[in-house]
């Protein structure tokens, strides 16, 4: 079989339209440069596309230390407001078979800053708030440590305010939770994961990180909850959540699965940005 080749002709262009080309290209190409360059222009695209954030990039709790809340207080809407009236029943039942002592790691410099919006907001669906601080605080009320400020201290301060609980509030509550006071917590969904949890077992939960401690430990700024009897078998420097996960696995309390049915996490130490946008 033979097939027969179509030779296409050759293509020629004379030099004007190669001139023309090469001018329409640079003319262009300088438009563009100077139509970018302007004002409007550039002002319309970082507010819409290029604007880096002028917030810094945080990767948890402790990277927040330096940042304010509003200087409002902030409220929650009265559950008396038409829009919420009756909907609150199962959530204050829950409340009445899950009792939640809540304490609050803060300091005076965060007092006004941090520690009044948590008590504003989801503070008061806690059975019982407590703050703890190296300074007394009425407004809080806030109880005073034997402690200094810093990382360094987080650790001694974990220790004597769940002592400071063991002595005064154990029969208070079931379960003890503790957060910083840069954390949210919504407590209805708390209640819910602990309600078929027996808080005569020692077991405690949180979101877990695997390094230094056989069974993993909880991070110290998405907080974690205790079970009355994790509390009772409690046993002054190095990281906190760390040191809390080497104490609970000396004293044999399981680091519980907090994970709900499908496998999506409850306790959650950075930003929200970071968990939303892998």
């Amino acid at each position: 079989m033979f097939e027969t080749i179509r030779r296409l002709p050759s293509m020629n262009v004379s030099r004007p339209t190669v001139v023309f080309l090469g001018v329409g290209f640079v003319f262009g190409l300088s438009v563009s440069y100077l139509f970018v360059n302007t004002q409007d222009f550039k002002s319309n695209w970082e507010s819409n596309y290029g604007r880096k954030s002028s917030r810094p990039v945080l990767h948890d709790a402790h990277d927040l230390e330096d940042a304010e809340g509003p200087a409002s207080e902030v409220v929650f809407h009265s559950s008396e407001e038409d829009a919420h009236r009756g909907k609150y029943a199962v959530a204050k039942e829950l409340a009445q078979n899950v009792r939640v002592l809540c304490w609050i790691m803060t300091g005076p410099q965060n007092h006004v800053s941090k520690a009044r919006h948590v008590k504003a907001t989801w503070g008061k669906r806690c059975n019982k708030l407590i703050f703890m601080s190296s300074k007394a605080d009425k407004t809080l009320p806030a109880v005073k440590l034997d402690v200094k400020e810093g990382r360094d201290s987080l650790w001694g301060k974990t220790k004597q305010a769940f002592e400071y609980i063991y002595k005064k509030h154990l029969d208070d509550a079931d379960w003890f939770l503790k957060a910083d006071d840069d954390t949210y917590t919504i407590v209805e969904n708390l209640r819910h994961l602990l309600q078929d949890k027996n808080t005569s077992e020692p077991i405690f939960f949180g979101h877990k990180f695997k390094p230094f401690v056989s069974q993993g430990y909880f991070s110290g700024g998405a907080g974690y909850v205790l079970s009355k009897a994790a509390l009772t078998r409690q046993d002054n420097g190095g990281y906190e959540d760390v040191e809390m996960g080497k104490c609970m696995n000396k004293l044999e309390v399981e680091a519980g699965d907090s994970r709900d049915s499908v496998g999506r996490k409850r306790f959650f130490p950075f930003v929200p940005e970071h968990h939303l946008i892998p």
